[in-house]
């Protein structure tokens, strides 16, 4: 370590080797034997590393401090002449991020008069080419000339980050970035900000015409600094608009204007929200720029920062936000979901901006469908951006069909990919699977018949109806190999949660009945990618039983739909988490203690089902057709069927022979549906259990169908309560008709 620092701070040292020495430190930081020292450091860019390893320590001895006052000293006391600053300004950047209470207010002031020197005074012409001297060296060298904008012309205005030339002075360096931490620096220093004791002094209201004339003397110097970095930062972003326009010469340009556009709208959002007297000036701009940009699909990138400025000021200069919006909403997603940073960026708006959108908020939920789209091709890096946005797209009006296009997602992923495919449009590189050549759903996709479901599938808002998509899914069965496909079906299960945690919150009974029905409809109704029906019931079943709990009526509500699903279940295989978690629902929740409706006929009716598919399941002998049915399923059909007995004792008899031909089945010797000794075992020990309580139909009432009271704590912490003894009661009870099994 002390060889290290040594070597960082060795002013004879090569620059390659302290990078390699300050990359060594960084990644061992924090460390207790680190001593480095400010002294006999004398190029910047050796101060710049040795304060990316002070404040990669974690502030324990205040080096964030330390490193913020020193950048400052350097910046006070720079001469024409002395070392260049271009490698300080990121760490002044960084402290003003981790620490900025640690900058005084004469230091906020002299680095605003520094970046408006910068923004607005750099040179407009070219620097001069570095040459190596010896013997063909000339000093009738060609003198630079004056810098150029994107399209070649010469400039005629001042210098910006995207102006253009073979080199660059100094001072243009440091335009370019002091413009990059801009914005950061106008947070700090401005009213919100912890060091602007100056910026809550105005008098007149907002947008007066008082505010908008006193705005117009930027060029009078007597003005505090950080009044005139905001004139000057205005300018400079009035000016990078107008340079966007220009017709850029290189892509490496082109791709410049975009995020130079981005930023400087960004930049103008925060003028706005320090300084009213920016607003109706701004305003006039961006939608200038905004219908410009509608019409270029390449720079729809900076829309997001547009429709943010108008979600922000919208009220307060009189505009509507909602066209924007709709805008926004419609042609992005659908048109460009296929593009990462898009979709990303697209996505954290949506977030950043929900206490924004107010009565614009139904927009951001009708357009659920398109955001999905956003999901669907890009669904590893967006899951758990979704997971949060979720609660604030879902609500009554919408649930069950958003429900639908999660359990859809992998078949959207699907369709998005053959919509690519489809285009006309020429791309460069193909943004599809190339794994899958030519599908042989290409052209079975132009049919007429499978047009309206894509159409559906592939709509931009909510349509407030359900399409059955069966004939879509075997259609699109060749594409459940994809790689987008197989990673959006790993996604839904999570999606699935944060969806039914929300709805949770606001479900009443009647929008719980349409989801329980939804989820008993779609069992069966999956797009076939490999495990993804297994995982989805997995949550389903979970999710049934949550609602249940929620709202227990609903057991009677839809007794029909679920007698009519006990009654198609045909193969338990790949349907056991479903099958059991209704099972269970019906045991639990079809009693009079829950619900007054509840009849003998309806209880008699499910019992009835329910013995003859566990009859049916333990009387068939298992193939590779016909797989063995789960011990848990078994073992919670008796467990139901032994509820519903207890609670009409009529059906007593009934179940006491089913459950004594079940422990006989499950010690026979014989092959049977239930392989496994441990299986075998821990049926015959549900089956004595659930034949020992039925022996005392009240005990078995009792402890089978407990009322709510027994909730409550007492109930399981005094050992005196009836709980507790009537435990105690059917465990010795329990053990004493083990004792008596033979073997």
């Amino acid at each position: 370590m002390d060889l290290l620092q040594t070597t960082l701070c060795s002013p004879k040292c090569p620059e390659q080797l302290q990078f390699l020495c300050a990359a060594i430190l960084r990644e061992r930081s924090p460390a207790d034997s680190l001593s480095l020292s400010w002294d006999h450091v004398q190029s910047s860019q050796q101060l710049s590393l040795v304060a990316s390893v002070l404040l990669a320590q974690g502030d324990k001895k205040e080096e964030v401090r330390s490193v913020g006052q020193h950048a400052f000293r350097v910046l006070e006391s720079r001469q024409p002449e002395g070392p260049s600053l271009r490698h300080l300004l990121p760490v002044l950047s960084k402290v003003t991020h981790l620490a900025p209470h640690t900058l005084h207010e004469d230091q906020t002031n002299l680095l605003s008069k520094r970046l408006v020197e910068w923004l607005r005074y750099a040179s407009v012409q070219q620097g001069v080419a570095h040459t190596s001297g010896g013997f063909f060296s000339t000093p009738r060298a060609r003198q630079p000339g004056p810098v150029t904008e994107v399209d070649g012309a010469v400039a005629t205005d001042f210098f910006t980050v995207l102006s253009t030339g073979q080199h660059f002075t100094e001072d243009q360096w440091l335009n370019v970035q002091a413009f990059s931490m801009l914005r950061a620096w106008l947070v700090h220093s401005g009213p919100q900000g912890p060091s602007a004791p100056d910026a809550g002094d105005r008098s007149e209201p907002e947008g007066s015409t008082l505010s908008v004339l006193s705005a117009a003397s930027t060029a009078s110097r007597l003005r505090p600094p950080r009044e005139r970095l905001r004139d000057k930062a205005f300018e400079y972003c009035q000016r990078l608009v107008e340079q966007s326009t220009r017709r850029a010469l290189r892509r490496g340009d082109a791709d410049l204007q975009k995020a130079c556009l981005v930023e400087a709208v960004l930049v103008l959002d925060t003028l706005c929200r320090q300084d009213p007297s920016f607003l109706y000036r701004t305003l006039s701009c961006l939608k200038a720029l905004h219908v410009r940009l509608c019409g270029d699909p390449a720079r729809a990138r900076a829309l997001l920062p547009i429709a943010q400025f108008f979600l922000s000021h919208g009220e307060a200069a009189a505009v509507d936000s909602e066209a924007i919006l709709q805008h926004l909403f419609t042609r992005v997603p659908c048109e460009l979901f296929h593009s990462p940073m898009l979709a990303f960026e697209f996505v954290r708006f949506c977030g950043d901006s929900l206490p924004l959108f107010g009565r614009n908020l139904d927009i951001l939920k009708r357009s659920f469908p398109n955001l999905f789209k956003l999901l669907a091709w890009n669904s590893p890096p967006l899951t758990s951006e979704f997971v949060a946005l979720l609660p604030w797209l879902v609500d009554a009006s919408t649930a069950v069909e958003m429900l639908h296009a999660l359990l859809d997602l992998p078949c959207l992923t699907a369709a998005l990919d053959l919509q690519l495919r489809l285009s006309p449009a020429a791309s460069e590189r193909p943004l599809w699977d190339t794994s899958l050549r030519n599908p042989s759903c290409l052209e079975a996709s132009r049919d007429p018949e499978f047009q309206a479901l894509l159409q559906h599938l592939l709509r931009a808002k909510a349509s407030g109806t359900v399409q059955r998509l069966a004939p879509l899914h075997q259609l699109l069965q060749p594409m459940t190999s994809c790689a987008r496909v197989v990673q959006c079906a790993e996604a839904v299960p999570t999606l699935l949660q944060a969806f039914f945690s929300a709805v949770s919150q606001f479900a009443d009974g009647a929008l719980t009945n349409q989801l329980v029905l939804v989820l008993l409809e779609r069992r069966d109704s999956l797009y076939q990618v490999p495990q993804y029906e297994a995982r989805v019931h997995r949550v389903l079943s979970s999710q049934l039983l949550a609602l249940c709990a929620l709202h227990p009526s609903l057991v009677v509500d839809l007794a029909k739909e679920l007698l009519e699903f006990v009654g198609s279940v045909s193969s338990v295989h790949s349907r056991e988490a479903m099958l059991a978690a209704v099972a269970w629902a019906v045991g639990e929740y079809l009693s009079v203690s829950w619900d007054r409706r509840c009849t003998v006929e309806q209880i008699t009716r499910f019992f009835e089902a329910l013995e003859a598919l566990l009859f049916e399941v333990t009387q068939s002998r298992p193939s590779a057709a016909l797989p063995k049915c789960p011990p848990q399923v078994i073992a919670v059909l008796m467990t139901t069927l032994t509820k519903l007995a207890s609670r009409s004792q009529d059906l007593i008899p009934r179940v006491s022979l089913f459950l004594s031909k079940m422990r006989t089945l499950a010690q026979s010797p014989a092959p049977s549906p239930v392989h496994g000794e441990e299986d075998a075992g821990a049926i015959c020990t549900r089956a004595t259990e659930l034949l020992t309580l039925l022996k005392m139909p009240s005990v078995a009432q009792f402890v089978l169908t407990p009322s709510a009271e027994v909730s409550e704590p007492r109930y399981h912490r005094d050992a005196n309560t009836a709980l507790p003894l009537a435990l105690r009661t059917v465990s010795r009870l329990v053990e004493k008709e083990a004792g008596l099994l033979p073997g």
